[in-house]
């Protein structure tokens, strides 16, 4: 047992048997043998980046999958975190179509917020259980190249809507996660990208940068932590297999709407480009990522292209 576990899961797990264990081990190893290798993009974002319990959590799995040979990269949001930073400031955060309107002091906000606070707890917690994390945002190594977003204006087709520093992805380079991968190191990124012609940062979705990761890299699996069961249906139930077709359906009949648009459009655009598997998963359940990919018992929703 690690010494930081919390005394909650540390509890939990003096209390099984060790035929139990055992068998909890024995059902991972096909998984762990599988997935040896391959990179799994995880976008952490909701309860899981400001609950305790959960944060340890979250470390805990990110690291053990790095152990038993994964290569996992994590993709981090913190709209919260914004949120109170501009609540400070006396701002309240906007919002259209599931995207932050962000003019020129949000933006600084964002990436005080983003590339600082938020990340580097991040990485520090990761190194705490054992990791080798280090930071990230699209500035460096050229990682992320944006332009201003254009947004469809749905009410009056044909117009656009100006939503400020709110960046589109041009091109991903992976040269250097590739790099760190290399050095077994966890990459944390963060979801800002460099105009190519202004040189002007840009706050991107962070769904919508783990997607792109993902497909860029040839990720085996997108893992997007959200504060819900999954994708749901009209009544809310939770629908755990998804195809495209099935998704488009989805959209048009307004089940999949407002802030899980970008969400569920990237997952979907990454099983159409290369990511065997997308999942949005539950981020209040405690070690949600081992649930998801070492055992038979998912917690969310597979995404698949067809």
């Amino acid at each position: 047992m690690s010494e930081s576990a919390s005394p909650a899961s540390a509890a939990s797990l003096e209390s099984l048997s060790p035929s139990l264990k055992a068998a909890v081990l024995a059902e991972a190893l096909p998984y762990i043998r599988r997935f040896h290798g391959k990179t799994v993009v995880v976008k952490y974002g909701g309860n899981a980046m400001t609950d305790e319990a959960l944060q340890r959590g979250f470390a805990h799995d990110v690291v053990l999958l790095k152990l038993v040979g994964l290569n996992p990269v994590v993709v981090h949001g913190g709209g919260p975190q914004i949120d109170s930073a501009l609540k400070r400031l006396g701002k309240a955060g906007t919002f259209i179509q599931g995207m932050r309107v962000t003019d020129a002091e949000t933006m600084e906000v964002v990436e005080w917020v983003l590339g600082g606070q938020v990340q580097q707890d991040i990485v520090k917690l990761i190194n705490e259980h054992g990791g080798k994390a280090v930071g990230l945002t699209g500035k460096d190594g050229g990682l992320i190249t944006a332009r201003k977003l254009e947004m469809p204006d749905r009410e009056n087709p044909g117009q656009t809507l100006d939503i400020g520093y709110v960046g589109d992805i041009l091109r991903i380079d992976p040269a250097v996660v590739k790099a760190l991968q290399d050095d077994q190191f966890i990459p944390v990124i963060s979801p800002i990208g460099v105009g190519e012609d202004d040189g002007m940062a840009y706050n991107i979705n962070a769904d919508v940068v783990a997607g792109r990761i993902a497909e860029v890299l040839g990720a085996e699996k997108l893992v997007m932590m959200t504060n819900t069961p999954g994708v749901l249906d009209k009544e809310g139930k939770l629908l755990t297999g998804l195809t495209a077709s099935r998704i488009d359906e989805l959209f048009a009949d307004g089940t999949i709407s407002g802030g899980m648009l970008p969400k569920i459009s990237s997952a979907l655009g990454a099983a159409k480009n290369g990511v065997n598997t997308v999942h949005i998963v539950d981020g209040r359940v405690e070690h949600c990522l081992l649930l998801e990919i070492l055992t038979d018992a998912g917690v969310g929703t597979m995404i698949k292209s067809a």
